[in-house]
């Protein structure tokens, strides 16, 4: 009888297996990558012939096992889609100490179940985590810690608690001997990763991954552990404000809108949620607007802001134009300024553009362009554009000013705001049916609605 072999040759680079030793591995072409690793347990056992699987109908299936759990923190449902979903996985990225492990042991002191909540900690110890939550205040004999990285014992806990949230700080801390001794390799991250899914995706639990970002501001690791899980957030800080505001945002969602955003406090008692989050972003000054200064009504998903954009031009060096940005895209700028000289005649091909967004926001809707638009145009001739004033709308190539979904909403929230007048695009179709439109009521307290770039200029500079 042929003995049955208990090891494989398993790729450093990137977990495939082979039989016997290869000098190059067939997946990912790495040499000398192949190395001898035990076969293990649950491995051999899924191995074994059993009964073959079986399918169940749709309409058998419970739906209850679809439902959420609400987190107990606003911003983070939110960003979610209305709560963590049973049987999900959500990965969390950002910079070291920018309180990720902050996130998750807020969600874990307030998410609204009856179950226990196991936080494992790779980072730090026991009493550092109880440190951490007397700070924020959180207590009770709910949540469970356990400070290991070993991928086994960890999985012992679980079968052991059978916890409903389980938050694990962080990825590059596990490790499993079957894959090697040392954590934060790729293989590790991968096999680690999907081990902890596997488990959640039969149980009515939800899974917490946080994990470093490169100085790319991508998560470290192999793209295929976001592919493993069901949400990717990623929590970033602002360079204003001390660097005390936090963004979570959803690169990644399978159960909501990636378009939401959370917004957060960094304080002595942990974050907090921004009630109000247009008054991060506007910058309040007496009298009138210094040149180059534009405030533009933009969506973050679900509800309106309203944010200054800030434009300064200045001579080239070298003949060259250049464009600094990183909270509009720069690319959206360069268009921007092209539109500009194209359709009025204003050079600034010769100018190096520099835009930033107050509050270190980073903008990627379409409806801020009309906004940046006359940004750029008053830091360029030095005129202020009037006071109170908010602007929206999406700019063509051909110099036109686009609709916008929801205008009614942006309208009234920049009057709620107290400014008086509002800059925008006509209303589609939709928003100015008979029987009381919501932009037609609003149009005799403020609100001028243009077709192009040429006549919201004329509108707004004719009179400086």
């Amino acid at each position: 009888m042929k003995k049955h072999k208990d090891f494989v040759f398993r790729c450093t680079s990137c977990g495939h297996e082979e039989p016997k030793w290869l000098g190059r591995c067939p997946e990912c072409g790495e040499w000398n990558t192949l190395a001898e690793s035990p076969v293990s347990a649950q491995n051999s056992e899924r191995k074994k012939p059993g009964s073959p699987p079986q399918s169940i109908p749709l309409s058998s299936v419970d739906p209850l096992e679809g439902v959420r759990i609400k987190s107990g923190i606003p911003e983070i449902d939110r960003v979610l889609g209305g709560g963590i979903m049973k049987r999900s996985a959500i990965l969390v990225g950002g910079e070291p100490g920018i309180g990720k492990s902050t996130l998750l042991l807020q969600t874990a002191g307030a998410a609204d179940t009856k179950g226990r909540i196991l936080y494992v900690s790779g980072e730090e110890s026991a009493g550092q985590v109880k440190m951490r939550a007397d700070r924020l205040g959180i207590g009770g004999d709910r949540i469970e810690i356990f400070s290991s990285g070993n991928l086994e014992d960890i999985e012992g806990i679980i079968e052991a608690v059978r916890p409903v949230l389980i938050m694990v700080d962080s990825a590059q801390t596990l490790y499993s001997a079957e894959v090697g001794p040392a954590a934060g390799s790729i293989t590790q991250m991968k096999y680690c990763s999907l081990e902890l899914v596997s488990w959640i995706k039969e149980h009515d639990s939800a899974l917490f991954l946080t994990a470093h970002v490169t100085k790319d501001g991508i998560i470290s690791g192999p793209k295929a552990i976001e592919h493993m899980v069901d949400t990717v957030l990623y929590f970033e800080d602002s360079l204003s404000n001390g660097g005390d505001t936090r963004f979570l945002r959803a690169a990644k969602n399978r159960f909501g809108s990636v378009d939401e955003i959370g917004i957060f406090t960094m304080g002595e008692n942990g974050l907090s949620a921004v009630e109000d989050p247009s008054l991060l972003f506007l910058v309040h000054r007496e009298g009138n607007l210094p040149p180059g200064i534009a405030t533009a009504a933009v969506l973050e998903g679900s509800r309106t802001l309203l944010v200054e954009i800030q434009a300064l031009t200045v001579p080239s060096k070298g003949g060259l134009s250049r464009v600094f940005s990183d909270r509009i895209d720069s690319a959206r700028v360069s268009r921007t300024a092209a539109v500009i000289e194209r359709h009025l005649g204003l050079r600034l091909s010769d100018q190096d553009l520099y835009i930033n967004v107050a509050g270190g926001m980073r903008i990627n809707e379409v409806g801020a362009e009309l906004a940046l638009a006359c940004a750029l145009y008053s830091a360029r001739t030095g005129i202020p554009l009037p006071a109170k004033t908010a602007i929206a709308g999406e700019l063509s190539l051909a110099g036109e000013v686009r609709p916008l979904r929801r205008l009614a909403g942006r309208i009234k929230t920049a009057r709620n705001l107290g400014f008086s007048a509002f800059i925008g695009p006509v209303a589609k179709s939709e928003e100015s049916t008979p029987g009381g439109s919501a932009v037609e009521a609003l149009a005799s307290e403020g609100f001028s609605a243009f077709q192009n770039i040429k006549g919201v200029i004329k509108f707004l500079f004719s009179a400086k």
